[in-house]
């Protein structure tokens, strides 16, 4: 497992990226990662993560104690430990505000529906939670049956949630997300979105090894 040095440095520079490729404004978002030890590091509170210093990240520990930082850690904490618990295979977790698969949730448009078939391949699905009150219990629990079995969630009204095996495959898939987002607005401003035929699911899925329904 990456070291607690190695995973502050990856923190700081997905952080820029976010900020960068504007996924992230002001000081929205979260980042974390899982390190030795049975310790976490998280981005804190109310620092835009484009622009942290790694003597501004927070280590706590599986139940949310901090363990060693001077400031507070994110306020959606308690969303990362519900991840961890759920998904053991997942080292490391991104919440982003992308506009524009923000804008669909809001709009209470689905980016569920197969359209694309890189997704159906890499992420099977991109199911949309219930509303939850940001920083609050109630988020934990509106993600907990869906991380279960997918990779990359809408938060409604609220932005992303990405995971992965390390923060560049969160990063990675938090990409796939906002572009998926992008081709859909196009299309249904050209007029139509036209989807992928049931079979062409069922063959995708074969192929790749996903399943676009696991709930």
């Amino acid at each position: 497992m990456i070291n607690q040095t190695e995973a502050k440095e990856e923190v700081i520079r997905i952080g820029r990226l976010l900020h960068q490729k504007g996924f992230i404004v002001a000081s929205d978002g979260n980042i974390s990662i899982k390190v030795e030890d049975d310790r976490i590091i998280t981005t804190p509170r109310g620092l835009s993560k484009g622009f942290l210093t790694k003597d501004q990240l927070v280590v706590i520990n599986r139940r949310g104690k901090k363990i060693s930082g001077t400031l507070e850690p994110s306020s959606e904490v308690l969303m990362h430990l519900c991840v961890y618990e759920e998904r053991k295979d997942v080292n490391a977790i991104i919440h982003a505000h992308p506009p524009i698969s923000t804008a669909f949730s809001i709009a209470g448009v689905s980016l569920a529906k197969c359209v694309l078939p890189e997704v159906v391949c890499t992420l099977g699905a991109i199911p949309t939670t219930d509303y939850a009150t940001p920083s609050t219990e109630e988020v934990p629990e509106v993600i907990r049956g869906l991380i279960k079995n997918y990779d990359a969630l809408i938060l409604d009204r609220h932005g992303t949630l990405t995971v992965g095996k390390d923060l560049f495959e969160a990063y990675m898939k938090l990409e796939k997300v906002e572009h998926t987002a992008s081709v859909t607005l196009a299309a249904r401003q050209l007029g139509n979105v036209r989807l992928l035929p049931q079979e062409e699911v069922e063959k995708l899925e074969r192929i790749c090894g996903t399943k676009v329904s696991k709930t």
